[in-house]
């Protein structure tokens, strides 16, 4: 081998310097790249205006529907009520609807860029294990025994163009594999997000297209149960009304005393029809639990598996309420027992009471009996109900539970 001159020697060291620093550390210089960002959803040029538009709708309609709430009560104005939720239900389905096919075609695209990843980071990473491999075959050979032996100047030349261009192509390389993973797990991510928010989504317009088939049937029953007619509404309003005021008063500001022991199964009142012609339409026991003084489901207290029936079919058990009973108190009436209304916030409770909630369960039986549920202290009272006796009693069961009964003689 010729000895280069000290000229080229110096170069030599001068080039070592720089490459060598670059050479030994290009994970440096590739990890201090810009890195990617998550990928956004695809733009939808045509009907990117769509689903704005009909959220612009649904808000204009959600104060329209608080405007008329906020009107006195008349049957006209409740039917508009009804028709404006409608209304506005539907256009929940229809922003919902274009949700889910926006968000389908996003996973569609998401699904191909995935596809396109996987084979790109597959061809990188196979060029890349090609390259190490063929690194390890060169053997154990330094960069500076590469260049200095060199046959001449021209020879040097061309082995330091090769060493850069192959150290910036190893970089490149590794840079590529590591950009790929990054796009790839982004991607990935993506694609999950949208997939769980396609199930919330679905299970929404679920819940939506049940909504409106409940309203269009609580429409179509209050125009039977007033047979489209002011007067009736007013009626049954005011009755409603009334009894509420009447309940509601008796337990704010009643002090329960003179009670008497009572076991459970013990009878202490009949069913009656007290409170009539204002405030009942006919014999029923009005049954509701209220504990610490609070409103509370009666149904959390009853036994479930009783021999119950309904004054009216399935289909209208959304308007005029069911019971659903998982404790593990006796029914306050022998069975077969007859349910008249439910409690809660159904169709017929929103168009008529206060606050929109029927508060107990209004029942009947053929024997007319009441039973106490559990033992307890048995209080007796009457109140005014638009200006007929309503009687009542009460059972005190402990640890703040007081059972009411309501409309009894």
């Amino acid at each position: 081998m010729r000895r280069l001159s000290k000229y080229v020697l110096i170069f030599t060291l001068f080039f070592l310097a720089g490459y060598l620093v670059s050479f030994h550390f290009p994970l440096v210089t590739a990890q201090t790249a810009t890195p990617t960002e998550t990928p956004t959803p695809t733009p939808k040029p045509d009907d990117s205006g769509k689903l704005e538009d009909l959220k612009k709708r649904i808000s204009e309609l959600e104060g329209k529907v608080t405007d008329l709430q906020s009107q006195e009560k008349t049957l006209s104005s409740q039917i508009s009520v009804m028709d404006s939720q409608i209304k506005l239900t539907q256009l929940r389905i229809n922003a919902t609807q274009e949700e889910l096919t926006e968000l389908e075609e996003d996973i569609k695209v998401a699904s191909g860029k995935i596809g396109n990843l996987e084979q790109s980071l597959d061809k990188i990473t196979k060029v890349l294990l090609k390259r190490i491999v063929a690194t390890y075959q060169m053997g154990s050979a330094q960069p500076l025994e590469v260049l200095l032996s060199a046959n001449d100047v021209s020879d040097f030349v061309k082995r330091a163009n090769y060493l850069r261009i192959t150290q910036a192509h190893d970089k490149k390389l590794i840079y590529q594999t590591q950009q790929a993973k990054t796009d790839y797990q982004n991607q990935k991510n993506l694609f999950e997000e949208k997939k769980e928010k396609v199930v919330a989504l679905k299970n929404q317009l679920e819940a939506y297209n049940k909504q409106i088939e409940e309203e269009q049937q609580a429409k179509k029953q209050l125009l039977a149960v007033t047979k489209n007619d002011e007067q009736k509404y007013q009626n049954l309003l005011a009755a409603a009304r009334a009894e509420s005021n009447a309940i509601e008063g008796v337990i704010a500001t009643i002090q329960l005393k003179d009670g008497t022991p009572v076991s459970e199964g013990q009878v202490i009142a009949v069913m009656g029809n007290s409170g009539a012609p204002y405030c009942s339409t006919g014999p029923h026991l009005h049954f509701e639990v209220r504990k610490n003084g609070s409103l509370d489901n009666p149904g959390n207290y009853l036994k479930s598996g009783a021999n119950i029936q309904y004054s009216y079919g399935s289909d209208q058990y959304d308007y005029y309420g069911s019971v659903n009973p998982s404790g593990s108190w006796n029914w306050p009436m022998d069975e077969p027992i007859t349910i008249n209304q439910g409690y809660g916030s159904h169709g017929y409770a929103r168009s008529f009471y206060p606050g929109g909630v029927h508060t107990g369960i209004d029942m009947e039986s053929d024997a007319g009996l009441i039973k106490a549920p559990k033992s307890g202290t048995l209080y007796k009272g009457s109140t005014s109900c638009g200006g007929s006796p309503m009687n009542y009693v009460a059972v005190d069961h402990g640890d703040g539970v007081i059972s009411w009964y309501w409309h009894v003689r």
